[in-house]
């Protein structure tokens, strides 16, 4: 009965390397973006000079929830739940405006990639913080006191 513990224990640290691996290349990603906006906000003046003038300001929100689930990655790293439920959930608001603004019917093979494809890469890392989160609060109610 103790090699079920073992081998589930190990699942769960695979889960969290995954997820931690993962996160940090997304995080690494968006750290990346907001530099080079910065970058150009300090050296042009404008954050994006090729921005079109009269844009909807629906379409400055998936940007926002994707920083936003970035940071719920970073605290994730030391708190997995609450970190995780963050990156799910701005991961989540961000499914509805997308579907809205862009919907998925109209440009199907493109609008996999970007933006639905995106956002699944950013939301996934989070899923399986709070996989392996729920797993190792499972295993620890689970296990019996010395």
């Amino acid at each position: 009965m103790s090699n079920v513990n073992i081998s589930s224990d190990r699942m769960t640290r695979r889960i969290r390397r995954i997820a931690r691996i993962w996160g940090a290349v997304v995080i690494a990603v968006i750290l990346l973006i907001l530099s080079g906006y910065l970058w150009n906000l300090v050296t042009t003046g404008q954050a994006d000079p090729y921005a079109v003038e009269d844009y909807p300001p629906i379409e400055n929100l998936p940007p926002l929830f994707a920083v936003l689930s970035a940071l719920g990655l970073g605290l994730a790293w030391r708190w997995e739940g609450i970190g995780g439920a963050i990156a799910v959930l701005f991961s989540l608001a961000t499914l509805p405006v997308l579907l809205i603004h862009w919907p998925i019917a109209e440009g199907f093979p493109r609008y996999l990639i970007a933006p639905y494809g995106t956002w699944a890469v950013i939301a996934l890392p989070g899923g399986l913080f709070l996989a392996s989160w729920w797993r190792s609060r499972k295993q620890a109610v689970s296990r019996p006191k010395a």
